[in-house]
C-alpha cells in the first residue's frame, strides 16, 4: 500500500504537469498504442459482452491510433470496490462501482481525477445528481454511468387488488390479511431505512474537502421530525408481514412477498415472477398523528472509475476510452438491453427511456429523493443501528425510541474523534460485514506492540481481513502485503503485533 501511494505522489506531478493535455480524454494525441487492460463491469447477463463490443468499437473509431486488447470481467459493484480498496495494484484499470463506495476508493487512491476539458464535458451532459456522485470537493473522480440506484415499490396487483398503494397502512394490512409479506430492507440498510427521515424533512449531510477528508457533518435526526420518522418506521418493523429485505425474489418465495421495496436492477426478476401482475409506483405515505408523510430515499448513480497509472499516454487514453463507455449511444445501448437508467441528459430524453414504466416510477420517487453525496463510511451502521432499536421498542414508546435517537446522535457527534487505536477491518461472514465496518481491539497491558480483538470471533475458512491504525489504509497490514486470510475455521482472537506488522489468531478458551 505505501508503495503504491508514493507511486501516486509521482502521478501527482504528472497530472500536474500534463493539465489538459496528454491527460485529458478531450484533447486526442497519436500514439498507436495496443495496451493490454482489464475491466470489471456488472455481472448481470450480457453486460461482458456488450462491453466488449463497445470497446472492440471504439478501437475501430478512436483518432488517436489506440487500440485495446481488454479482458472484460463480470464483478458485482460492491465486490469491485472491495477489491480495488484492498489491492489497488492488482485491479482492474477501469471499473464499475456504485457511488457509497466513493469514498473508499478515494482514500487509497484507486481513482484518478478528470482533466478539466473532460470535467465540463460531463458536467454538460450528464443530470446533477450524477455529477455530485462522481465529485469529491471541487472536483471529478469518475464518469457517471446511469441515475437509476434509487428505490421504490414493486408489487403484485393480483393480491393488492383495490388498495390505496399511497398508504402505507393499507398496503402493510393487505399483506396481513392475504398472508403475503411486506420486504423493505429498513434493519439492514441506512440506504433504505434513511427515507423515513426524509419523508419529515430530516438531513444529514456529510462534507468533505479537497483531498477526500470528511470534516462536518449536519445532522438533524434527532429531533422532533426523527421522533416522528421511527414512528412510521415502527408501523413496519412491527408487522408480523415484514421481511427485511429487498429481493425481489421473494415474490416467489414460500411465502411470498406482495411487495418489495428494491431498485431497477430487479425488474427483469418481478418480470419473470409476476408477469402481467407486476406493478410498480413510487413509495407510499405513512400517518403519524393525523398527518402523513411521503415515504423519501436517496437518489443515486452508478459510476466508472478509472485506476491511476504513471504513464501519461496510457492514462489518456483510459480516459477517453471511459468517456466512450459513458456516452449517450453506449448508456441507451444499456438501457435497451438491461432497462439502466441514463445518466445522460439526452438519452434520457429517448421517448423510449421517457416511456419505461420502471423508469417511470423512479422518477416519481425522485420527487421525494435525496440525492446522494459523500457519505461517511461510518454512518451506514449508524443507520443500522436505529433501525434495530427501534424494532426492539415497545410500539409507540416514544421514550424509548427517543432513547433510540440520543443513541444515534452520541454516534454523530464522535465520529470526528480520533482516537488512537488499532481495529480490524474485512470480509468476514460471521459479523455481516464486507469491508465495511471496523472493529475495535484493544491494548495489551504488558506490551505496548500487542493488540487483541476486544471481542472473540467466529471465523470461517476464506474469511479476511486488515489491522489498521485510526481507521487508515495507509496504515494497515495483513499477511505481508496482502490480507489476512483465514485457513481454519474457529472462534478466535485476533492478535496483532503493530510494530512486527505481523498477525496471529488465538483460539477461545
Amino acid at each position: 500500500m505505501k508503495k503504491f501511494l508514493a507511486i501516486m505522489l509521482s502521478l501527482v506531478f504528472v497530472v500536474a504537469l500534463c493539465g489538459v493535455t496528454a491527460c485529458d480524454p478531450n484533447t486526442p494525441q497519436t500514439t498507436e498504442q495496443t495496451y493490454d487492460i482489464t475491466v470489471w463491469v456488472s455481472e448481470t447477463a450480457g453486460v461482458v459482452e456488450l462491453t466488449q463490443q463497445q470497446i472492440n468499437r471504439y478501437n475501430e473509431t478512436n483518432e488517436i491510433g489506440v487500440t485495446f486488447n481488454a479482458t472484460v470481467e463480470g464483478v458485482s459493484e460492491s465486490e469491485s470496490a472491495t477489491q480495488m480498496i484492498t489491492d489497488v495494484e492488482s485491479g482492474a484499470d477501469l471499473f464499475f462501482f456504485a457511488q457509497d463506495q466513493t469514498m473508499r476508493l478515494m482514500e487509497v487512491g484507486a481513482l484518478t481525477k478528470l482533466g478539466t476539458k473532460s470535467t465540463q464535458t460531463v458536467k454538460e451532459t450528464n443530470d446533477a445528481s450524477s455529477i455530485l456522485a462522481a465529485q469529491v470537493g471541487d472536483d471529478l473522480y469518475c464518469y457517471p454511468l446511469t441515475s437509476d440506484n434509487g428505490y421504490f415499490m414493486y408489487y403484485n396487483k393480483a393480491t393488492m387488488e383495490g388498495v390505496n398503494m399511497d398508504s402505507l397502512e393499507d398496503i402493510l394490512a393487505k399483506c396481513v390479511e392475504t398472508g403475503t409479506n411486506f420486504s423493505y430492507e429498513l434493519e439492514g440498510s441506512g440506504w433504505y431505512n434513511a427515507g423515513f427521515f426524509f419523508a419529515t424533512g430530516c438531513t444529514s449531510v456529510w462534507e468533505t474537502n479537497n483531498d477526500g477528508e470528511f470534516v462536518s457533518v449536519q445532522d438533524n435526526f434527532n429531533s422532533a421530525n426523527g421522533l416522528i420518522a421511527l414512528q412510521g418506521m415502527q408501523k413496519v418493523l412491527k408487522s408480523t408481514a415484514y421481511v427485511n429485505s429487498s429481493d425481489a425474489a421473494n415474490f416467489t418465495a414460500a411465502v411470498p412477498s406482495s411487495v418489495v421495496i428494491s431498485g431497477t436492477w430487479a425488474s427483469n426478476t418481478v418480470k419473470e415472477a409476476l408477469g402481467d401482475n407486476m406493478g410498480v409506483t413510487d413509495l407510499p405515505s405513512f400517518t403519524v398523528d393525523g398527518k402523513s408523510y411521503h415515504i423519501g430515499s436517496f437518489s443515486g448513480n452508478k459510476l466508472l472509475g478509472v485506476k491511476p497509472t504513471v504513464d501519461a499516454n496510457r492514462a489518456a487514453a483510459l480516459q477517453q476510452l471511459a468517456m466512450f463507455l459513458t456516452n449517450k449511444d453506449c448508456q441507451l445501448e444499456r438501457f435497451n438491453a438491461f432497462g439502466w437508467g441514463p445518466s445522460n441528459l439526452e438519452a434520457q430524453a429517448n421517448d423510449a427511456v421517457a416511456g419505461d414504466p420502471v423508469l417511470t416510477a423512479l422518477a416519481e420517487q425522485n420527487k421525494y429523493a435525496i440525492p446522494q453525496g459523500q457519505i461517511h463510511g461510518k454512518w451506514w451502521d449508524m443507520a443500522k443501528a436505529y433501525a434495530v432499536g427501534t424494532k426492539a421498542a415497545e410500539m409507540g414508546d416514544k421514550v424509548a425510541l427517543q432513547a433510540v435517537l440520543d443513541t444515534y446522535q452520541e454516534s454523530i457527534d464522535n465520529a470526528f474523534n480520533v482516537k488512537e487505536v488499532w481495529t480490524y477491518i474485512g470480509k468476514i461472514a460471521s459479523l455481516n460485514t464486507d469491508w465495511s465496518t471496523d472493529f475495535e481491539m484493544v491494548q495489551d497491558a504488558e506490551n505496548a506492540n500487542i493488540w487483541r480483538s476486544k471481542d472473540a470471533v467466529v471465523l470461517a475458512d476464506g474469511d479476511e481481513f486488515k489491522v489498521r491504525f485510526n481507521e487508515d489504509w495507509d496504515n494497515a497490514f495483513g499477511n505481508g502485503g496482502g490480507n489476512y486470510v483465514v485457513e481454519t475455521a474457529g472462534t478466535y482472537y485476533i492478535v496483532a503485533d503493530v510494530v512486527a506488522q505481523t498477525i496471529t489468531l488465538e483460539p477461545a478458551a
